[in-house]
């Protein structure tokens, strides 16, 4: 049994160590915001790490459970357990790239179960009112139709939607070039709906929002900024409100939406994937389940003897 000392930052040798995993991860080209959240996870195991003398050649696998049964402890949740194992998997494979460290002893170590659940999506009745009842008359009505009709009509991530350019939408080819995760490119279709919202965006909303300066961004605030992610998840909001949804809808409901209902109109699932940009086919199944439940509730309403 060790006595934990009073530490409130990682030792030197840590330091070192979480210098180097984001060195890694900028080499990679992993995204500001990816490179904070595995930063602050990595960070945290360092700080109780030293308050228990344990240095990064001195973690074994026993040591990353008791770090987890202290996680479990505190009430984290089994998806949160999960999540800052997979960092620490991350850190301990840069470090024994680097030669710091002789072994990953996160390999060896099974993460708790997390719950299974299923996406939230919207019915396609829902989307369109959702996006029919935008007036699309002033220029921030006009911006936010052209918003949302684009993040159904493409699967886009918020983060990927105010990245957009005013080049990056080809009219002609009626497609969008989109930087994703790890600045991976990729082209995706735009349907008519969302190609006309945003012609009309770019003729009498945009003009009206732009500040002069040269901004390139596709989406303006009203102050001639780019848009953040919090913007679009505030303005969904107030037009899920205005279409009587329920609340809590969020862009990545629009995304999910996009692919359940690409995947119920008989769409291939790797086709799905790319439109996603998902790296792993196993990341976009999780829509089949999504799927599997419609097809099981269909059947106990219809089936004689369901």
């Amino acid at each position: 049994m060790y006595t934990p000392r009073v530490v409130d930052e990682p030792s030197a040798g840590w330091t070192a160590a979480l210098q180097a995993f984001d060195g890694d991860l900028r080499r990679r080209g992993a995204a500001e915001k990816t490179r904070r959240a595995y930063g602050i996870d990595v960070g945290q195991f360092a700080v109780w790490a030293s308050r228990a003398g344990v240095e990064p050649g001195g973690v074994t696998p026993r040591t990353l459970r008791r770090y987890a049964a202290a996680l479990s402890r505190r009430g984290a949740a089994a998806s949160t357990v999960a999540r800052k194992l997979a960092s620490l998997r991350a850190l301990f494979r840069a470090l024994r790239e680097a030669g710091t460290v002789e072994q990953n002893p996160a390999e060896l170590l099974s993460a708790p179960k997390r719950p299974r659940n299923l996406p939230k999506t919207l019915r396609p009745d829902e989307v369109s009112r959702l996006l029919d009842r935008i007036p699309a008359a002033t220029p921030l009505e006009l911006r936010d139709r052209a918003l949302l009709e684009l993040a159904y009509a493409t699967g886009l991530r918020a983060e990927e939607l105010v990245s957009l350019d005013t080049g990056s939408v080809d009219f002609d080819a009626e497609e969008a070039r989109v930087e994703g995760k790890g600045q991976k490119t990729r082209v995706v279709p735009i349907g008519e709906h969302a190609l006309g919202a945003l012609g009309r965006y770019l003729d009498r909303g945009r003009p009206a929002l732009a500040s002069g300066d040269g901004n390139p961004a596709l989406f303006l605030s009203k102050s001639g900024r780019r848009l953040s992610t919090s913007d679009v998840r505030r303005r969904l909001r107030v037009w899920t409100r205005h279409a009587a949804l329920a609340g809590g809808v969020s862009p990545h409901w629009l995304r999910h939406s996009f692919a359940t209902h690409l995947l119920e109109g008989g769409a291939d699932l790797r086709a799905i994937q790319e439109l996603l940009g998902h790296s792993s086919l196993s990341t976009t199944q999780v829509y089949t389940r999504v799927e599997s439940q419609r097809l099981r509730a269909v059947y106990a309403r219809s089936h004689p003897r369901a």
